[in-house]
């Protein structure tokens, strides 16, 4: 045995015991022998079995058999059988399965009105060679030309498209039984029955259709491309040799077999561990030194006896269980050799089998067994005789399983036998790795041999019993082909037995003539429709006109979307989001302003209904702006295709819309995704389905892989055929349904989901009539049929049963009491409730049953017989019996469609049910058909769902979960109050605690359900919160809870999370779903506000339609529905102990795919959705037929390509994932919205006084401002920009008059939140680094890495008066920006920035370089001026400090950048403006005299430059509305401008260098015609200005500066005598960033002594000189401003809100606080200055004065007793100067302790300032 593993059983013994053990079983015919383990560890007395024990037992079983086949003398050795004749006997073998004599060959009639002239196909398409020789064929890979001939026409052959596989090799070998072809003519494909091929293309055979008779040639191309006749088919590779069986060879040359010595651990001439070899040439070398030749002559008597697996797919395994199987399953090969008799054949090489599928285990995808097994030679008595009518005895080919042992010569008709490797091939277990085996919790000694694992297998096989061999064999095939399978049973008659048999009811009467008797007895009448007995009869006329009463509880009477659905929306939102982020450009969510979609599914025409419904009911379309209300409805249609022979054309005319609409985002819904995933490639296994391979055509096809603004969203309940180690969706992008039973608002939900895992955990419940059941008596009934007709499909017999069973059913009821006892109880009480529940009131509603019949002929036959039964005992009024077919529309009888109106009211004249929904209420049978069920919805009404058809042919983890999803649905909590406990679907304590011992008994009084929903009963609902609508009486005060003040602005209060914390019928739904939207924007701009609380009126739902939920409302709650299982489904599905997962877990999890190997871990119970889909990506691949199957490993990277842009969503059937979807449509689309929406400021000016206009204004209309009266306006020192509400006021002397308390009221102490609005942005916006588009793609981004190299760093160097010393700066300067410089002649030194001059008029550019300075907003900072300025050239330079600079080159690569000094990094934005002002004022000098060397003027040279914030992002052009005759406020029209126009049309200006700064205003949507009335202001301008650097030469920014600069520098300027001018017919937007820019330091001590440190007062900023206090780590500057803005009351407690008295600050303006006024006046002599005789000032405020303010300037001025003084040095020394310099002892009185310095360590050099009182 080869078996050398430790720690195994001794291996004769256990060799022995299953000899013995296989041996009992195959020789007893009654009693099941013991099972092995028992043999070999419960027998005390066992004795060691010596190995030559077994051997003679093993010889007597064959002469045993020997014997038997003599006496029956069918053992026949006759030699002189001509080959003629065996070629008769294979034709009459294939045609018939026994030996019943053969049957004369009749042709079917071809369908009606299809043509039948000889050389046409049926649909009249030309097949003639003659014809088509110039034709261009396309056929599938995989596929050839062949010529057939016709009988009718010799002279002509017909031209065909054939699979290889059937057809024969050079050597007339290797050809697959059976067929597959296409018709080249009409292009109708896979056709699987050359018969049913033959009567396509017209043959008109007398004899059976055989393809060896009638496909004669391969057909070739000429060199000219000419379709010609080539060599033959070769049928048969020797005549003389040829028989009846199959075989096949492998070619002569290779055809060598190895004996391996046992050295090489080998027994009995194979490997137990097999090495894996060539198997596409059958290469049989096993390497190692012991392979050698074959001692047998390479002739062409040996031969492979091996089978190919019956489906090309190579998925099934070949059946050899259980009678003869069909011709169509066979996997044996025809034209197999035979010895010429009297030779005795030495054992067959067995060919390779590209198999990967094991016939019973898991498939492990290694190459199989593939070297030429020959056993040792044994002498002649050890040869086996074929018999000579072995087949036509037995009709059934005997597949001989290469296992263990050597295999013994076979003499006589050895074609008949099969020799086979599949078994072996099952165990070869690939080689683990150690970390492998311990991940499975193995070691290595623990595995069987492979010897003993056939031995075991055998033992199985042999004990499995007639029932479940046949279930074996039917659940290796696909439901394709069963189905097939069925339908051939059906079309062939070969179910005539059965339906004879049926013919007859259980008491032996003939079942019509009782059905006829019956109506004959019952007149014309019919039983009552409703609200009758079933014995009250009226007339049919009666009984159509009876109207029932109107059913206000209809089940989609309002649709909603639940809170679950709004968390998933989300959490599908926030994964796109997350693909738009993630770095892969994959998604550039920025580009797109408009959402669209599609869904696509599979062919039902219901569930295109009901997505159609859904999407109507939803609004999504309007929501959406695709189209208009009105039309909506009609065009929904077009946003749903189905996965039909249509979808092509449909799918062209949806990836145009993609095409065409670039700035649109496409959704493409991929619905009920895991149905029909088969792959294009594989359209020759199409086995003629209509829909193979569509979804990959479209799903998977190169346009939707590629276009960059289509998103697929694959949805499904049953993903894990989408989830394998070729899965084209990223684990990362799968977004699972919630965890139901965990979520914390469970409580507050009305429904609860009850889906499988609930219905496997009800069992539990022990209540008498459970959930799940198993029909035993009908098991026992199916079990006898299928023993006495073991030839038909299970199903089939099944479904007569179950047919018989309904009818007898409803004749017991009705008419036939004795037949009571015949039927099971099951299936009685079922139609007992279905068909008396009318009858009991006057509504006339019922329930609904399903039947579920996978084959659609079997269904129609069930529709038919039950339809007569029904039709003659008079029922046809009391129920309806409804086809289910996916294909094609409901039909349902007239007078039950008046019926469902009248329980609607309002439906039109025409409306007819469309969705199993709509028949909310009817009491019906649907006969559900079709391979799948494909996740229609059905009503609330569905009480019981019949599957006891679905049998051992679903034994995949989809195929039998999604049957039951039928049945999944939501109930209401009340209902089961007990099992929620035992579901745990409450998470609430409390809940369960409330359960006492008490109610146990009684956990489900009201199980069995409420017969009907009666009307009368709802009377009391009033008081019942429906589903978040509440009903008149508890509507006013709902209404009032909710509008609780917790829902603030929306825009602003709420996050994500919370969009729907209240709502109710009474809130209105428009409100909450604005909140819903709303909410999203926060979110998106990673808002930090806090949640408002929730508020608690009624469930968290919203009432917008989304998915209906199934269940009644009102008192009488729905309970799922009853569901009646098949035995094996039963003991699947109802052995749940614990646990998340369903036992069908452990099933296979889909067809399409395999395991990766028998070896792994067992799927753990407790495995959330997203657990078990990282173990079907490690554990199963896609089979070659599924659509993933191309996906493999890039062999280059070694990793799979993802799709990017594709999510699954999935979640369990009937949870609501459309409604989900529909919502995540709507939020995708308004978080676009937001992303082109942009929060600007929004505030009206501050200290306006309109009453007063200026004395000289210049007219309205006037483009520019005009110089001459312009400087006769005087100057307006207020400040109005709202960003300076906490300021102190200017001083002017119309604030002496202003009333102080006023201005006190409107004083804010609390810092506020700026007030901001949200606005569209325009092609004219700026943008962050965020936006990306084809347009400005150059402007923004570099292509490499390389690139970045392309920009050089060029330093600047110029000496700065102010700053005493030299300043060195940094341009980093793009190669593509280099044309704006002048450089040395060697090219290397940077000398000057090109300016223009003053007399340019250039349309295609603005002639002043924009300076912005940034900090803290590489990403978000609004750079990229490409939309802002049409596209036109023109000089921008990013400011930014030293430290910053690698980040803004990595997102600005294409910017200039100014880097300042090192010193500067902690300096404030005055710095900054400081040094562009000096560095300008530097380059117009170093300009000047290069250019006056060309010959120009210096004063030619444009002197000006634009000072512009990161944060600009919009201009705007306003203009007075002409007043109309009413008198009502004048209107302002505004509209969005570029950057271009702006600064174009100021640039224009006339004598604009006269002017030293020029600005505009800022926008508000409170501006007037009012603040328009002067179209030029004389004021302060700030956030964006032109500064003229050459006017304002000597005056300076205070680089020292953090809050104010620009105030500060206007009130220098204007005190200068210079023009400041503000153009108020433009205004600027100012965008709301929140990171970055002048934010606060945080202020934190030096040195750190704890972490948790109280946070620091502004007040703590200051200390005394020398103390001990606590020193801070940030700039003396910035401590000193943040003090002195809340110092206010410490310093100038006399100016508190005096405004007549304000503080005096000379030179400066600083921030002292909104309580006090500051009065601004210059030391320069000839400035000008605000009036201020008369006025006592309330303190003196002296900052780093300088020479100009001596002491003579200070006696001018008269202040209050008891005035304060600040003076404010840079060190004490100063300070001390200062006092003395400028007199100050004379008049003010200074303290010792009134000196202070700002908390900073020495080394951060503190600013000092001294107080005092004036005396």
């Amino acid at each position: 045995m080869g078996n050398s593993y430790a720690g195994q059983l001794k291996s004769a013994r256990f060799e022995e015991a299953l000899h013995n053990s296989i041996e009992a079983s195959l020789r007893c015919s009654s009693v099941v022998p013991r099972p092995i383990f028992s043999q070999l560890y419960l027998d005390p007395d066992q004795h060691p079995f010596s190995s030559a024990d077994v051997k003679p037992k093993v010889e007597d079983l064959d002469k045993d058999l020997v014997n038997r086949y003599t006496q029956n003398g069918s053992l026949d050795f006759s030699n002189n059988l001509t080959v003629n004749e065996m070629e008769d006997d294979e034709d009459d073998e294939e045609m018939s399965d026994s030996n019943s004599p053969p049957i004369p060959y009749s042709q079917k009639p071809a369908p009606e009105g299809s043509c039948t002239t000889d050389g046409f196909c049926q649909a009249g398409k030309d097949l003639r060679l003659v014809s088509l020789c110039m034709e261009q064929i396309d056929i599938p890979a995989g596929f050839l030309l062949v010529g057939a001939k016709s009988p009718n026409l010799p002279e002509h052959i017909l031209v065909c498209a054939v699979d290889k596989r059937f057809l024969p090799d050079d050597h007339g070998k290797n050809a697959l039984l059976g067929f597959s072809g296409n018709c080249i003519g009409c292009g109708e494909r896979g056709f699987r029955y050359f018969t049913e091929f033959s009567n396509h293309i017209n043959l008109k055979l007398t004899t059976q259709p055989k393809k060896q008779k009638h496909l004669k040639y391969y057909l070739v191309r000429s060199s000219q491309g000419v379709l010609s006749k080539g060599p033959l088919i070769c049928w048969k590779e020797c005549r003389s040799r040829q028989s009846s069986a199959s075989c096949h060879s492998i070619k002569p040359s290779s055809s060598v077999s190895s004996t391996v010595t046992p050295e090489n651990g080998t027994t009995n001439g194979y490997k137990s561990g097999f090495t894996q070899t060539d198997a596409a040439n059958g290469n049989s070398s096993h390497g190692g030194k012991g392979s050698a030749s074959s001692s047998t002559p390479a002739h062409t008597g040996n031969y492979s006896l091996s089978p190919r697996p019956s489906y090309a797919s190579g998925d099934q395994a070949t059946m050899f269980i259980s009678g003869p199987p069909k011709k169509r399953h066979r996997g044996w090969y025809p034209g197999s050799p035979l010895p010429q008799p009297g030779f005795v054949v030495p054992v067959p090489t067995v060919r390779p089998l590209s198999r990967t599928e094991p016939l019973l285990s898991a498939p492990v995808p290694q190459t199989p067994l593939t070297g030429i097994l020959q056993p040792r030679p044994i002498p002649a008595g050890e040869t086996v005789i074929v018999p000579e009518n072995l087949l036509s005895n037995s009709g059934v080919r005997p597949v001989i399983l290469i296992g263990y042992g050597t295999l013994p010569y076979f003499y006589g008709n050895v074609g008949d036998i099969v020799v086979s490797p599949l078994l072996v091939n099952c165990y070869k277990i690939p080689q683990l790795e150690n970390k492998d085996l311990e991940q499975l919790g193995l070691t290595g000694s623990q595995f069987l041999s492979v010897e003993n694992m056939i031995l075991l297998t055998i033992q199985y096989l042999v004990r499995l019993g007639q029932h479940q061999s046949r279930a074996l064999a039917e659940s290796m095939l696909t439901t394709s082909e069963f189905l097939k399978e069925i339908s051939y049973e059906l079309i062939t008659g070969k179910v005539s037995f059965l339906a004879s048999h049926f013919k007859t009811t259980s008491l032996g009467d003939d079942l019509d003539k009782l059905l006829e008797k019956m109506q004959q007895r019952r007149g014309d009448s019919v039983v009552t429709p409703f609200n009758g007995d079933l014995n009250e009869c009226v007339s049919p006329q009666e009984a159509a006109a009876m109207i029932p009463t109107q059913n206000l509880d209809l089940d989609n009477e309002t649709f909603q979307i639940y809170q679950p659905q709004l968390t998933v929306a989300r959490k599908l939102l926030s994964q796109v989001c997350a693909i738009a982020d993630s770095g892969s450009q994959s998604l550039d969510l920025g580009h797109f302003s408009k959402v669209d979609f599609i869904i696509i599914v599979p062919r039902s025409e219901v569930l295109v209904q009901q997505t159609l419904q859904r999407i109507r009911q939803s609004g999504v379309l309007v929501d959406l702006g695709l189209e208009e209300n009105g039309t909506a409805h009609q065009r929904a249609e077009k946003y749903v295709i189905r996965l039909d022979n249509e979808i092509q054309t449909k799918f062209e005319v949806f990836m145009r819309r993609v095409k065409q609409n670039p700035y649109t985002l496409f959704v493409l819904v991929h619905d009920n995704s895991h149905v029909e995933l088969t792959s294009v490639i594989s359209g020759s296994l199409s086995h003629g389905e209509p829909s193979h391979g569509l979804a990959d055509r479209v799903i998977n096809c190169r346009e939707v892989l590629e276009a960059f603004n289509l998103l697929v969203l694959q949805v499904s309940s049953f993903p894990y055929t989408l989830q394998t180690q070729q899965s084209r969706i990223s684990s990362s992008n799968e977004v699972h349904w919630i965890q139901l039973d965990t979520g914390e608002d469970v409580g507050c939900e009305e429904k609860l989901y009850f889906g499988l895992n609930e219905y496997s955990k009800s069992l539990q419940w022990g209540i008498t009539s459970p959930l799940l059941r198993c029909d035993e008596t009908f098991e026992k009934m199916v079990n006898t049929l299928l023993e006495r007709y073991p030839r038909l499909h299970s199903m089939v017999v099944r479904c007569y049963l179950l047919i018989q069973q309904y009818s007898e059913a409803l004749m017991a009821l009705t008419t036939m009491a004795s037949l009571r006892d015949h039927s099971t109880p099951e299936t009685l009480s079922i139609m007992d409730d279905l068909i008396s529940s009318p009858g009991k009131n006057k509504s006339g509603r019922g329930h609904m049953l399903i039947i579920r019949v996978p084959s659609v002929q079997l269904a129609m036959l069930a529709k038919e017989r039950l339809q007569e039964v029904r039709d003659k005992l008079g029922l046809q009024y009391r129920f309806e019996i409804i086809l289910g077919n996916p294909a094609t529309e409901l039909s349902v009888a007239t007078h039950f469609v008046a019926r469902l109106k009248s329980w609607r009211g309002s439906e039109p004249e025409e409306w007819i049910p469309r969705t199993y929904q709509d028949l909310d209420g009817l009491p019906c049978i649907v006969i559900l058909t079709g391979k799948d069920p494909l996740g229609e919805t059905f009503p609330r009404s569905l009480k019981y769902c019949d599957l006891r058809l679905i049998d051992s042919s679903y034994l995949t983890r989809t195929a039998l979960e999604q049957e039951v999803g039928l049945a999944c649905c939501y109930v209401s909590k009340e209902v089961i109050r007990g099992p929620t406990v035992a579901l745990d679907l409450s998470g609430k304590e409390q809940e369960r605690a409330a359960v006492s011992e008490n109610d146990a008994d009684e956990l489900l009084i009201d199980l069995e359900r409420p017969q009907s929903n009666s009307s009368a009963a709802t009377g009391t609902s009033g008081s019942i919160m429906e589903n978040g609508v509440s009903s008149s009486s508890t509507a006013d005060k709902s209404q009032k809870q909710s509008l609780t003040p917790s829902f603030q602005s929306p825009a602003t209060s709420l996050g994500l999370d919370e969009g729907v914390s209240a709502s109710s019928a009474g809130a209105g739904a428009g409100e909450t779903l604005k909140q819903e939207c709303d909410s999203l924007g926060p979110q998106m701009a990673s808002s930090t506000t806090s949640k408002p609380p929730s508020s608690s009126s009624g469930p968290r739902t919203l009432p917008w339609q989304g998915q209906p939920i199934r269940g009644c409302r009102g008192p009488h709650a729905a309970l799922p529905p009853v569901v009646i299982l098949s035995k094996a489904a039963y003991s699947l599905l109802g052995s749940q102990k614990s646990g998340k997962l369903p036992s069908s877990s452990s099933l296979l999890p889909h067809a399409d795919v395999a395991w990766v190997s028998s070896l792994r871990p067992l799927l753990n119970k407790d495995m959330s959705s997203e657990e078990q889909s990282l173990y079907y990506r490690q554990w199963t691949s896609a089979r070659q037929h599924h659509a993933d199957y191309s996906n493999q490993l890039d062999p280059a990277s070694g990793t799979r390509n993802f799709h990017p842009r594709r999510l699954l969503l999935t979640g369990p059937p009937q949870v609501g994932k459309t409604g989900s979807y529909l919502q995540f449509l709507r939020i995708l689309f308004r978080m676009l919205i937001r992303l082109l929406e942009v929060d600007v400021y929004d505030e009206e000016e501050i200290n306006t006084d309109h009453s007063e206009s200026s004395e000289v204004s210049q007219s309205e209309g006037e483009p520019w401002p005009d110089i001459e009266s312009f400087s006769k306006m005087p100057f307006d020192v207020s400040v109005h920009d709202a960003k300076y509400t906490l300021m102190s006021l200017v001083y002017t002397e119309k604030l002496a008059g202003v009333k102080q308390e006023v201005i006190k009221e409107s004083k804010v102490e609390e810092p506020r939140k700026r007030e901001t609005v949200s606005i569209m942005l325009t092609k004219y916006a700026a943008y962050n680094t965020f936006h990306h588009c084809e347009q400005c793609r150059q402007y923004m981004d570099f292509t490499s890495a390389s690139q970045m190299s392309d920009s050089t760093l060029h330093a600047f160097t110029f000496s700065s008066s102010m700053l005493g010393e030299e300043v060195q700066l940094y341009f980093i300067i793009p190669k593509s920006k280099e044309s704006h410089f002048v450089f040395s002649k060697q090219g290397k030194h940077l000398e000057s920035m090109r300016l223009p001059l003053v007399s340019d008029k250039n349309l295609n550019a603005v002639k002043s370089p924009i300076f912005t300075p940034s900090s803290g907003r590489h990403e978000h900072g609004l750079l990229n001026l490409f939309h802002a300025m049409e596209g036109i050239s023109h000089l921008h330079l990013l400011v930014v400090k030293e430290y910053e600079m690698p980040l803004y080159r990595k997102y600005w690569p294409n910017h200039i950048m100014l880097v300042l000094p090192g010193m500067f990094n902690n300096a404030g934005v005055g710095a900054a403006r400081f040094l562009i002002k000096e560095l300008s004022y530097h380059n117009l000098e170093l300009e000047r005299n290069r250019l006056e060397e060309l010959g120009i003027k210096r004063q030619c040279v444009w002197p000006f430059i634009v000072m512009m914030d990161d944060s600009c992002v919009l201009w705007n052009i306003h203009s007075v509305q002409e007043p109309s005759s009413q008198p009502v406020e004048v209107g302002v029209s505004s509209k969005n401008v570029s950057l271009k126009t702006v600064l174009q049309h100021i640039e224009a200006t006339p004598k604009i260098v006269h002017y030293a700064i020029l600005g505009i205003q800022k926008w508000s949507s409170k501006l007037t015609s009012q603040s328009l009335k002067a179209p030029f202001s004389r004021c302060h301008v700030h956030d964006f200005i032109l500064l003229n650097i050459d006017l304002t030469q000597n005056v300076q920014y205070d680089f020292n500066r953090y809050f104010c600069e620009d105030v500060d520098f206007n009130l220098r300027t204007n005190s200068s005598g210079l023009f400041i001018c503000r153009f108020n017919n433009f205004s600027l937007m100012k965008k709301h960033v929140q990171v970055g820019g002048q934010r606060d330091f945080i202020i934190k001590p030096k040195i750190m002594v704890s972490e948790s440190l109280a946070p620091i007062l502004p007040l703590q900023y200051i200390c005394a000189p020398d103390s001990e206090h606590t020193l801070l780590a940030a700039p003396a500057q910035f401590l000193l401003e943040k003090f002195l803005q809340h110092a206010s009351y410490k310093l100038f407690p006399k100016a508190i809100h005096n405004f007549r008295s304000p503080v005096l600050a000379i030179d400066c303006y600083l921030n002292i606080g909104p309580e006090v006024a500051v009065c601004y006046i210059s030391s320069r002599p000839h400035s000008s200055n605000v009036n201020c005789e008369g006025v006592f000032f309330s303190g003196l405020l002296l900052y780093l004065c300088d020479s100009f303010v001596g002491a003579d300037l200070l006696k001018k001025f008269k202040f209050l007793k008891g005035a304060t003084l600040c003076v404010i040095c840079q060190d004490r020394s100063s300070l001390r100067q200062t006092i003395v310099r400028l007199e100050l002892e004379d008049e003010w009185q200074f303290r010792l302790r009134d000196e202070f310095q700002t908390a900073n360590s020495s080394e951060d050099k503190p600013l000092y300032f001294l107080t005092g009182r004036h005396v």
